[in-house]
């Protein structure tokens, strides 16, 4: 379980490692064009039920923290779906990987 530490906060934002690294991507990308956007997600199993969304800007410092140490593999349909919704009114909401139909 890796995480998102953003700003002062000292709780840090606990993401599933391979989501945390197609997300990655996609908050890389919207920075990098120096776009702010909100960041949503469902509470974790374990966690009080609910959902928390953040508003994410380039001043705001943040940092990727991975337990695994090898990079995982991307899945560029998950990326386009995360970055769809990046770039709507209601910013990124993390949903479930989309693989890709078996053919």
């Amino acid at each position: 379980m890796g995480s998102i530490q953003y700003g002062g906060s000292e709780d840090p934002i606990h993401i599933e490692d391979r989501a945390l690294a197609h997300l990655k991507v996609v908050i890389a990308t919207k920075l990098r064009r120096q776009e702010s956007f909100t960041l949503s997600w469902k509470h974790a199993e374990g966690d009080p039920a609910g959902r928390s969304t953040i508003w994410v800007h380039p001043s705001i410092p943040l940092r990727f923290v991975f337990d695994e140490p090898d990079a995982t593999p991307l899945n560029a349909r998950w990326i386009e779906e995360l970055m769809h919704s990046a770039n709507s009114t209601g910013g990124i909401f993390l949903v479930d990987e989309v693989l890709e139909p078996q053919s």
